[in-house]
């Protein structure tokens, strides 16, 4: 007894079907971890955005960059280290340094700044790291005594 390969249509039909699915699944899945990176990358920029305004807020208060500095690396949830935060007090204009003690219409300039990497490997070998930084500037609103 002989077996035949069917000759219906909807059973070829079928197999390319698999075929092509099996071609497509790889981009589909590259470009769907490719948005969650995207995602990861936009919530770290939020991340040190919020965290260095609330160093901003500590710093325009208490005139202290030390407890400004230590204010924005415990927001962070992304874990920064002492080297990525910078506070420094300035003119009202950003010429130069405030004079201390300082005065107002000094204002508080916090930088913060992290290295994302993808989590995919051919995102990340294309991408590859980025520096994320941002910047904060409020006006000194009292003088600490």
């Amino acid at each position: 007894m002989t077996t035949r390969a069917s000759s219906h249509p909807r059973a070829r039909d079928l197999g390319q079907s698999l075929v092509e699915f099996a071609l497509i699944l790889p981009i589909i899945l590259l470009l769907l971890v490719a948005i969650f990176d995207v995602g990861r990358l936009v919530f770290g920029y939020n991340d040190i955005t919020n965290a260095a305004r609330s160093g901003a807020r500590v710093g325009i208060v208490d005139q202290s960059a030390g407890k400004a500095k230590t204010t924005v690396i415990d927001a962070a949830a992304l874990g920064l280290a002492p080297g990525d935060v910078v506070v420094t007090y300035l003119k009202s204009d950003l010429s130069g340094p405030c004079p201390v003690p300082y005065q107002l219409g000094c204002v508080v300039k916090v930088h913060a700044e992290f290295n994302w990497t993808p989590i995919t490997p051919i995102v990340g070998s294309i991408v590859g790291p980025v520096r994320v930084a941002t910047d904060t500037i409020l006006p000194v609103e009292r003088i600490f005594p």
